[in-house]
């Protein structure tokens, strides 16, 4: 919608429509967002539906004709064995001092945090972020740009926590996250295979912890081994991670491109290619990860300077 408001796009030369994880963005609330951008697009032929569980019925706003059906499921969605199932006991019902120690117990690896509401979300993480934790967040009520940001610095390395509600828990190719945190109990068994269908892909190992506090149990839909997880008396401080992630005010649509921005970094910054991860650039904007050690000393490097003769915005994300 956002494009379509701003002229990006024009309405009636888009033939098909492809709206990834319905199911979810009609339990997000999202409806209205839906219903406005189908009504916008005048030249539809096809819609595609896509959802991890099937819908009792498909709402008016949508305005499907004949209706066909492919399931591309599996017969039997279950955990892998290769993800290890811990619980961890809170003496207390707020849960988050035993959730810090079990984030310094897990050192650097690449964590998942989930909630089930927005607001525990943020509360949550910024709790993590006075504990000196390098955190991001992520719901369905931050705007897209936001939610890019968020889910950019997780994925490059830049933080090694992401506490979400379970949108993040379809959906995101990220790889490589070594643990789930169920802060929250899963509200159903499918949203607890989502959740630790995000840890052990491509056939390696995970871990998920169920954060339990007085009263909660582990749910009984839970068909595995579940063990005590002991987090130890001597705890180091929280991890930081080795990349951080800054912001460039030119993209695509300014024909810039991943390789400018290597050399810009390179030669204006003075990093080398080996103190640059990932690089991703949008139409009017990018971000790249680099090393955190060196952060400050190219923010004051590239300051003023230009990328291919353009002045532009460089600044950390946060």
């Amino acid at each position: 919608n956002d494009h379509l408001n701003k002229g990006n796009l024009s309405p009636y030369h888009i033939k098909y429509l492809v709206i990834d994880e319905f199911d979810k963005c009609l339990e997000m609330g999202f409806q209205d967002e839906m219903s406005l951008l189908i009504d916008s697009l005048k030249g539809l032929r096809r819609h595609f539906l896509l959802s991890a569980t099937e819908a009792e019925e498909i709402p008016c706003f949508v305005h499907m004709g004949r209706v066909d059906k492919i399931d591309y499921r599996m017969n039997e969605e279950q955990v892998p064995e290769r993800i290890h199932i811990y619980k961890v006991e809170s003496p207390v019902k707020d849960k988050l001092e035993s959730l810090s120690l079990l984030l310094r117990s897990l050192g650097d690896s690449s964590t998942i945090v989930f909630l089930n509401y927005r607001d525990s979300v943020e509360r949550t993480n910024n709790y993590l972020v006075e504990q000196g934790f390098t955190t991001s967040f992520f719901h369905g009520g931050l705007e897209q740009k936001q939610r890019e940001a968020s889910l950019y610095r997780f994925s490059n390395g830049s933080a090694n926590i992401l506490v979400s509600t379970d949108l993040a828990s379809r959906g995101l190719d990220i790889p490589d996250i070594d643990n789930i945190i169920h802060y929250h109990l899963p509200e159903s068994e499918d949203g607890y295979i989502h959740r630790v269908g995000r840890t052990a892909r491509w056939e390696a190992q995970g871990k998920a912890f169920f954060l339990l506090g007085p009263g909660e149990e582990i749910p009984t839909y839970v068909d595995a081994e579940v063990e005590n997880y002991e987090i130890p008396a001597e705890l180091p401080a929280p991890a930081k991670p080795k990349m951080a992630t800054i912001y460039i005010g030119k993209g695509k649509k300014d024909k810039i491109s991943k390789g400018d921005i290597l050399g810009f970094l390179c030669k204006k910054g003075g990093l080398k290619s080996s103190d640059i991860g990932k690089i991703d650039v949008n139409d009017r904007y990018a971000y790249a990860a680099i090393s955190r050690p060196r952060l400050r000393e190219v923010l004051n490097n590239v300051k003023g300077e230009k990328i291919k003769g353009v002045k532009t915005i460089v600044e950390a994300v946060r």
